[in-house]
């Protein structure tokens, strides 16, 4: 290893502002980095209490010399860059020599280190002070223990989050490590439990560790190169997303980044198979050249600037849209062959020909989706972005807007429920059977002026076997059936919910789903609000949950889709009511159950709708829709010129 220099003045001072070691996950990065530079193949990383008590990292690089290891400890002492010119060719993952310094004032460390050919020696320092040289036992390599971080600075040891979020904010960088550098290898220790593995055979191998197999298939294995950028590594299908970016890595040159430029460009590409609050998933190592990227621009070095912004933007935009919309060019950039077939899964014309594009559909979206696409997004920076780089702007997709009615709602035939004049028709029987309305969207004088007396009513038919017609005086009320319904159904379960009188189904089959770290830590810490809520979870292995409850109201409910949504908000939900985490799950179910609209209800159907709306005509539906609109004597008199 390179003897360790003490920068000049003239160095340093050109260093961004210094590192500063506020949480563990930032003092096991810096140690992680180190090993990583002296070349280690294999690192074992050790953390207790969330890294407040104790960190460790050992590794099988090429050790401190005796004669180092005291400088080890000082500021701006680093053995990776030597002079200004160095600061314009960084390979390395650390530079300022900072790291050591930063960490060893607020914590006890001790270095256990040994080079080759050399005995081993060890040195400590406690809150600063830096003790004597002393004589070790070590084969290889060196271990740096980390003691009571923050010991001797408690006011910025009360800033630290609880033992289980600092924990998993490290775990979160040993993954990202883990993906950085697949030829290394990694083990990963949580009160000495074995929590992360990886044995550095490749990418492959890193992720399927990280995420899990299956999703290998579901991910475009790519290497590509285009203006002198190369980006290869593993994206998501066209039909593959997440509910947040937790899954989302980008390694630029192999150091681990949060870049603008890029993801917009990463997204973009994905913008017409996206719906909303879908983000798509990509482990990406992004390598150019060193004299085009500055990494010297923030302090904890995860963000770079380019010095031209356009150009990697255009390479990332068009090699990873090429591969999502089976370009020609996608057959040169795809590793993994078998995937081939889905992107080249049709082939306009002869034979050899490169008019090859994909079956675009993903789910919900219609198989005439390029008449469809009409909407583009100009929004200033990305559009000002694409157009320099001579990239047409690719349209959003927005299945509200761009699609016809025709494929979102499905048309209903007519059904005539015949029941007795004493009893409820089952499908509402079923759901609002001895229930009062409650209304919640309005206050006390707002019903007391929307409200009629029922048996002041008289029914007068019904409008496409939809709307009830109702007249009042000199008023007329027409009820728009599902949305009455569908209101009342939504009233009931929130209420229940509310008061928590929830009945559970068990599942024949429990629903087993796997999360990353922060999504587990997340469900964790919601365990019991979500078994108020009816569902029946637990932990199931590392990373992975079981349901094997539902509530009864809720027992059609999409699991995937619920949890995906609850994931969605990981830094969220901190203290919303469970009738508001479950508003939209509700109000699907409400409509679900409720009658359509074109179904044909008997007098004693009506009549029984109509009382359990308890004359309450200024309620809306779930959606926001209103269940009456009014018209006036006056107002009819105007339409037909009767009056002016």
């Amino acid at each position: 290893m390179s003897k360790i220099n003490i920068l000049s003045q003239t160095v340093y001072n050109r260093i961004a502002a210094g590192e500063v070691v506020d949480r563990p996950y930032s003092a096991v990065k810096e140690l992680v980095e180190n090993s990583l530079d002296a070349g280690a193949t294999e690192i074992e990383i050790y953390i207790e209490k969330g890294g407040k008590q104790l960190i460790k990292v050992v590794d099988n690089g090429s050790g401190i010399e005796r004669d180092d290891l005291k400088a080890a400890f000082l500021p701006h002492a680093t053995s990776k860059i030597a002079s200004v010119e160095d600061l314009d060719n960084i390979v390395t993952l650390g530079f300022r020599g900072e790291a050591l310094a930063s960490i060893s004032s607020v914590a006890k460390v001790e270095i256990v280190s040994v080079t080759k050919g050399n005995p081993a020696y060890k040195i400590s320092c406690d809150g600063g002070k830096i003790g004597e040289i002393l004589p070790a036992a070590l084969e290889k390599g060196t271990h740096i223990t980390v003691n009571n971080l923050f010991f001797n600075t408690p006011v910025r040891a009360k800033f630290l989050k609880d033992d289980k979020k600092e924990e998993t904010d490290v775990t979160n960088f040993i993954t990202r490590y883990i993906l950085s550098k697949p030829s290394v290898s990694f083990k990963y220790f949580v009160e000495g439990k074995l929590i992360l593995q990886s044995f550095g055979g490749g990418l492959d191998e890193a992720v399927a560790q990280v995420y899990g197999a299956k999703v290998l298939a579901q991910c475009f294995k790519i290497d590509a190169e285009k203006n002198s950028v190369r980006l290869h590594g593993f994206i998501g299908n066209q039909n593959f997303f997440k509910s947040n970016k937790t899954y989302q890595s980008v390694f630029l040159n192999g150091r681990y980044i949060v870049n603008n430029t890029i993801a917009t460009a990463i997204n973009q590409a994905y913008a017409s198979y996206m719906m909303k609050r879908q983000f798509p998933f990509y482990v990406l190592n992004v390598d150019v050249p060193s004299d085009i990227v500055d990494v010297n621009v923030h302090p904890s070095k995860a963000d770079v600037r380019f010095i031209d912004n356009k150009t990697i933007f255009g390479a990332v935009y068009s090699i990873v849209s090429s591969v999502l919309d089976g370009t020609a060019r996608a057959a040169d950039f795809v590793l993994n062959e078998t995937r081939l077939p889905e992107i080249r899964s049709k082939i306009d014309g002869k034979e050899g020909e490169n008019k090859v594009y994909t079956e675009r559909t993903p789910t919900a979206q219609p198989a005439d989706l390029a008449q469809l696409l009409k909407k583009y997004d100009k929004s200033s920076t990305v559009a000002e972005d694409m157009k320099a780089a001579g990239i047409e702007l690719k349209p959003h997709f927005d299945p509200l807007n761009d699609m016809p009615l025709s494929e979102i709602i499905p048309k209903q035939k007519a059904t005539t429920m015949c029941v007795s004049d004493d009893t409820m028709p089952p499908s509402l029987s079923g759901n609002i059977a001895a229930y009062e309305v409650e209304s919640r969207l309005f206050n006390k004088k707002q019903q007391k002026q929307q409200k009629i007396e029922y048996s002041s009513c008289k029914y007068k038919g019904n409008l496409f076997n939809t709307y009830l017609i109702y007249e009042v005086a000199d008023t007329v009320y027409m009820i728009d059936q599902h949305a009455a319904h569908e209101r009342l159904i939504y009233d009931r379960l929130r209420e229940k919910l509310a008061k928590r009188e929830v009945i559970t189904q068990a599942l024949l089959v429990p629903y087993i789903f796997t999360v990353n770290s922060a999504e587990a830590r997340f469900l964790e810490e919601k365990q019991a609000v979500l078994r108020t809520m009816g569902f029946g979870i637990a932990p199931f292995g590392f990373e992975s949950f079981r349901i094997d409850e539902l509530p009864v109201d809720l027992q059609d409910i999409n699991l995937k889709e619920f949890f995906d949504d609850i994931l969605a908000e990981v830094d969220g939900l901190k203290e919303i009511k469970l009738e508001d985490v479950l508003k939209d799950k509700i109000a699907m179910t409400a409509c679900k159950h409720a009658i359509k609209g074109g179904m044909q209800l008997t007098d004693g159907e009506v009549d029984a709708l109509f009382k359990l709306l308890d004359g309450n005509m200024g309620l809306k539906c779930p959606h926001g829709r209103p269940v009456c609109v009014t018209l006036t004597k006056k107002d009819i008199e105007k339409m037909f010129k009767r009056i002016v």
